[in-house]
């Protein structure tokens, strides 16, 4: 059995590693270097605090192989759990948070809703008069993207898969039935029994190519490491303001890596010229959001280096996970949580294809149909 895979950022790579671990002949085609899509401009975060259980089980599965990463693929993750927690300002929000933990109970993830005096001492710095409590979770956490990319990719190169870089995608072929019988590329056709698109923000582009109409829209995210003016601690869980829109995380030495959405618009971008450069301005508005959160970001502190990357977005914040048609698999529109979700995401893509149907977590809500019959999924702790 052949499988083209379109993509080489994380999900493709972990897709690429657990196929060639069934024994299928892989081939990845990614038209620039791999992770130079969304994977390297990823903030790093791994949670399983969400309010969706499918989300929630999509990371549970990932984290197992997270935890033992190191000895598995060889590869120091630099993953840590200094634990997520999410601040409420409102009532509604709050009320909000105390549902999501009683998901969590019921999901076996360990969360609480803590008072605000409680997060004060989970966040000394935090301005803890100015929430009504706060979504603790203790054993989420931060790691590296591109380590994790390296892993699965040195991995799947041992166990056979041919990883093609500089390579672009320009059609996928389909015989008189319309079933997929491999792709068409700068580089030659592809022949292959299953196509699998994890071409992130590119999702829809190929999609497209099959046929197929997918509601994975590319968004513009930004991030900045700030050196507060009062060090942050590592051991400082990841802090989300959510009525205000802002978070932030430790980084090494003190700095923390923040970021927020604060325009009222959110246009679509072309994953092929979107402006990377992040305004001084921007940057500026996220640290004085933070200052408002909690009292690191004095007026000494400082921006180091801020970025832009890209959010495959979905309506829901869900990803498309199915065989869409015939020997088509969609692994995408992941809305900001590919990384953290990814070694799951590649088991599941190798038992759509070899076992024919997902048997490690239920997916059936989880394909594209739920946008045309109007059953879209929910997810309350989207983080911008």
């Amino acid at each position: 059995m052949e499988a083209a895979i379109v993509g080489g950022g994380i999900v493709g790579l972990a897709s690429a590693y657990y196929l060639s671990q069934r024994g299928v002949d892989v081939t990845v085609l990614e038209k620039h270097s791999l992770g130079s899509g969304s994977t390297d401009r990823a903030n790093g975060g791994i949670r399983a605090h969400f309010s969706s259980p499918v989300s929630s089980k999509l990371s549970q599965r990932s984290i197992e192989v997270w935890e033992s990463f190191e000895t598995e693929f060889d590869t120091d993750l630099e993953y840590r759990r200094p634990g997520y927690l999410f601040m409420a300002r409102t009532e509604e929000t709050a009320e909000r948070f105390h549902d999501n933990v009683r998901k969590q109970d019921e999901l076996g993830v360990e969360s609480e809703f803590v008072s605000p005096e409680r997060a004060g001492e989970l966040v000394p710095e935090l301005h803890a008069d100015r929430f009504l409590g706060g979504a603790y979770s203790p054993d989420d956490g931060i790691a590296d993207p591109h380590l994790g990319l390296q892993g699965f990719s040195i991995a799947a190169n041992e166990a056979g898969a041919d990883i093609r870089t500089g390579v672009t995608v320009t059609d996928v072929a389909r015989d008189g039935n319309g079933a997929v019988t491999g792709v068409e590329t700068s580089d030659g056709a592809v022949e292959a029994d299953f196509v699998v698109n994890a071409a992130g923000p590119w999702a829809a582009q190929i999609a497209a190519m099959a046929g197929l109409d997918v509601p994975v829209t590319p968004k513009r995210r930004k991030l900045v490491i700030v050196d507060p003016e009062t060090p942050v601690p590592e051991d400082t869980p990841f802090t989300i303001d959510a009525d205000r829109g802002v978070h932030f995380r430790p980084e090494r030495g003190g700095n923390v890596v923040a970021g927020g959405h604060f325009a009222e618009t959110d246009p679509a971008q072309d994953p092929d010229d979107f402006e990377e450069r992040v305004p001084l301005e921007w940057s500026a508005q996220v640290v004085e959001a933070a200052s408002e959160t909690a009292g690191y970001f004095g007026p000494r502190s400082e921006i180091r280096r801020a970025w832009a990357g890209l959010y495959a977005v979905t309506p829901d914040h869900h990803p498309i996970i199915e065989e869409a048609i015939p020997g088509f698999v969609n692994a995408i529109g992941f809305s900001g949580h590919g990384f953290m979700q990814s070694p799951a995401t590649g088991q599941l893509v190798a038992e759509l294809v070899v076992d024919g149907e997902a048997t490690s977590i239920d997916i059936s809500s989880l394909t594209a149909a739920r946008f045309e019959g109007g059953s879209p999924l929910s997810e309350g702790t989207v983080i911008d």
